[in-house]
C-alpha cells in the first residue's frame, strides 16, 4: 500500500518509517523543514511539506495514499485540539480507507490487576483528552480507524525517550520514583512500529495494546545504571521533586500500570523481538 505518516522523523515515527518500507509499502511522510525532507527521503519515502495545521495538504497526502498512520504531536498546549483536527483531516482525505491513530496506555491510569483493551479507563490529567478525540475519531461516518495503544516505549540508542530521562539524573546517577515499585509497561520502539503496519489489516474500531513487557521502575533504573557505566547506587526520587521538575508527566510517569499485548499478538501475530525489556536496557540496545 502506498501509507501517508504523520510525525515520520519522530522517536516512533522514524522507527515506522522504516518498518513499513521494509514491508514492501510505499511511504509519504508530513515534514515541515529542509532536514526533516532530506531524513524521511534518506529513509526511502517521500516527503510532504507542510505543517500539521494545514488541513488542505494532510487531507490532500491523504487522500492520494491508500491509508494512513497518525503519530505527530505536537507535545503543547494545543496538542489536544491539534491531534483531533490531524486525524479529521486525514480522514476526510481517506474516506473508509484504513486509519491508524495512536493512543497510549495511560489512559488506563493505575491499572488493578493486568490492563486489557476492555479495561475501565482512568487518564492522569496529562492525557485525560485522549478518549474524547478517540471517540470522535472512531465515531466519523465512513471512518475505517484503528487505534494501536503504546507501553512506555525504549530503546533506539541510549537517551532516547522518557525511559532514561526518568532513570537517571544529570550525573546518570540511577533513580525511581518513590520506593521504585510502581511497575512500568514497556515496549521496544521497533516493536511498537511493527504493530503499527499490523494494525492497517485490522478492522474499523479495532483497539491493540503494544507491551511487550513489564519491569517495576527500580529493575529499569538498575538496569539504565548498567547501560550508562554508572557504579552508584540506585536511590528514590521523591514524586514531589518529580512534579516540580516535569509537572504532570511526571503524575502519568508514576502510574503503576501493568498491561498486556495479548490481543495484537493473537489477533495480529505481533512477535516483538525485544521482549526481555531487562535484557535490552542493560544492553543499550
Amino acid at each position: 500500500m502506498h501509507v501517508f505518516v504523520t510525525g515520520g522523523t519522530g522517536y516512533i515515527g522514524s522507527a515506522l518509517v522504516a518498518q513499513l518500507i521494509a514491508a514492501g509499502h510505499e511511504v509519504s511522510a508530513l515534514v515541515r523543514s529542509d532536514a526533516s525532507a532530506a531524513a524521511v527521503e534518506a529513509a526511502g519515502a517521500t516527503s510532504v511539506r507542510g505543517e500539521l495545521t494545514d488541513a488542505a495538504t494532510v487531507t490532500a497526502a491523504a487522500a492520494a495514499a491508500d491509508a494512513a498512520i497518525h503519530t505527530a504531536a505536537t507535545n503543547d498546549a494545543d496538542g489536544p485540539a491539534a491531534d483531533l483536527a490531524v486525524a479529521k483531516a486525514i480522514l476526510a482525505g481517506l474516506g473508509g480507507k484504513p486509519y491508524v491513530h495512536t493512543s497510549g496506555v495511560w489512559v488506563y491510569g493505575d491499572t488493578d490487576g493486568v490492563a486489557t483493551e476492555d479495561s475501565p479507563l482512568a487518564p492522569p490529567a496529562i492525557t485525560a483528552w485522549r478518549p474524547g478525540n478517540e471517540h470522535e475519531v472512531v465515531e466519523t461516518p465512513g471512518a475505517h480507524a484503528v487505534f494501536v495503544i503504546p507501553g512506555l516505549v525504549w530503546g533506539g540508542g541510549q537517551g532516547q525517550g522518557l525511559v532514561p530521562l526518568f532513570s537517571k539524573t544529570d550525573d546518570d546517577t540511577p533513580r525511581f520514583l518513590d520506593d521504585g515499585s510502581g511497575h512500568w509497561s514497556l515496549v521496544h520502539v521497533d516493536d511498537i512500529a511493527a504493530l503499527y503496519v499490523l494494525a492497517l489489516e485490522a478492522p474499523h474500531g479495532s483497539r491493540f495494546i503494544g507491551v511487550a513487557d513489564v519491569l517495576t521502575q527500580r529493575d529499569v533504573a538498575e538496569a539504565v545504571a548498567k547501560a550508562t557505566g554508572s557504579t552508584a547506587e540506585p536511590r528514590s526520587w521523591p514524586l514531589a521533586e518529580a512534579q516540580a521538575a516535569f509537572g504532570a508527566l511526571a503524575d502519568a510517569m508514576a502510574l503503576d500500570q501493568v498491561a498486556t499485548g495479548a490481543r495484537a499478538r493473537r489477533e495480529l501475530g505481533w512477535q516483538p523481538e525485544h521482549a526481555d525489556a531487562r535484557a535490552g536496557l542493560t544492553a543499550g540496545a
